[in-house]
């Protein structure tokens, strides 16, 4: 058989949500599956490094597509070419977007439907077409995918779709890891001048909640006087004049220390070494960074709601993403409880293994499977 998939968000060094769910496995499904060959297919030039294995056979197909005209033209113009071209039997979409003009079956991966709850940094050109054409992306499609029961929820509530949807959790990757104390020091020593540290993973942008996690620190500062320090590590994804401004009258902004999106090496030594994640995003599909916190021994300051606390379990210390006060309360209660914090910890340690990108490959598999056959 001849599968496409599409490859748009295999970016070297650029690797985030979607990215990482495609790499983790399509990677795995090609070198399980060396009977199929797989066309991937990228809107600009690719690294040879998502090239998994020989079956593997790269197109690049104009225009990059980064913008709703361009999404139109690639998925609806541009692939039902290559797909003639390349006689492809069916196609595998991982980004929520599928072809509108191909007769050949698709599977549609779709993370979220975060755009119709939170709008924040979404034009007005994104939101008509995300409100124009995801309800045809669903009809469309053969069969879903989505990565947490509240997704699959959310999606048949909103568009009361009655065809199989299935769920296919993230994973986590497996170089995150428990750090001993001298490799933490040698972390802190770095990047905070040996100083604790709370953690935040994500792009700094309005559904991730930064602001209120920044308001919530400084109480945290204020009330304790502690050492302890903020980092924030994630790609600044939206200009925000008030997170920008808040930023400044900070008293204790010289404890926020503001990085980029790193690489992942970097990544799992920084979070490794801290004294707690805190994720307090407004709204996720899933919520890698929990379970990559977990598999570091960091305990979790999550939100309550979408599905956050699915991927959290018991483990996490669930809190109210639009409440300040109960961000901050979360943070004066670690620093307070260590034997608490130890507790989190061993939780973690259990939830983060109920999660796997090896299944997560072997599930997304019989989901195409179920659809050919």
């Amino acid at each position: 058989m001849r599968i496409g998939v599409n490859t748009r968000f295999l970016l070297k060094d650029k690797l985030e949500g979607i990215g990482w769910f495609t790499f983790e496995t399509i990677s795995r499904i090609v070198k399980a599956h060396p009977e199929h060959e797989f066309y991937f297919f990228f809107d600009r030039p690719y690294d040879k490094q998502f090239i998994f294995a020989d079956n593997v056979k790269p197109v690049v197909v104009f225009p990059p597509a980064r913008a709703p005209f361009l999404w139109k033209l690639w998925f609806d113009y541009a692939l039902p070419g290559v797909f003639r071209k390349y006689k492809i039997d069916a196609f595998i979409s991982t980004d929520g977007y599928c072809s509108l003009k191909t007769p050949i079956p698709q599977l549609l991966v779709v993370h979220d439907l975060a755009f119709k709850h939170h709008r924040f940094g979404l034009s007005a050109g994104v939101m008509r077409f995300y409100e124009k054409y995801m309800p045809l992306y669903l009809k469309k499609a053969k069969r879903i995918v989505t990565v947490s029961n509240f997704s699959k929820t959310d999606i048949i509530q909103q568009y009361g779709i009655d065809k199989p949807i299935d769920v296919v959790h993230n994973g986590f990757n497996n170089n995150f890891k428990v750090l001993d104390e001298s490799q933490k020091t040698t972390i802190r020593a770095k990047y905070t001048q040996n100083n604790p540290y709370f953690i935040f993973l994500g792009a700094i942008h309005p559904r991730k909640n930064p602001l209120r996690l920044l308001k919530a620190f400084e109480a945290f500062k204020k009330q304790t006087q502690a050492n302890h320090q903020l980092v924030l590590v994630g790609r600044k994804a939206w200009a925000n004049n008030e997170l920008d401004n808040y930023y400044k009258s900070m008293k204790f902004k010289a404890d926020v220390l503001f990085l980029s999106h790193l690489p992942l090496e970097e990544v799992k030594e920084i979070l490794a070494a801290a004294e707690a994640l805190v994720y307090p995003s407004i709204f996720e599909g899933f919520g890698i960074p929990i379970l990559e916190a977990m598999a570091c021994g960091v305990p979790v300051i999550t939100s309550n709601t979408s599905s956050m606390p699915e991927v959290a379990g018991n483990a996490g210390l669930l809190i109210d993403p639009l409440n300040i006060d109960s961000i901050y309360l979360s943070l004066i209660k670690l620093y307070n409880n260590p034997a608490f914090r130890a507790e989190m910890i061993l939780k973690g340690n259990d939830q983060k293994d109920k999660f796997d990108w090896q299944k997560s490959a072997e599930d997304l598999w019989l989901s195409f499977e179920k659809m050919m056959y």
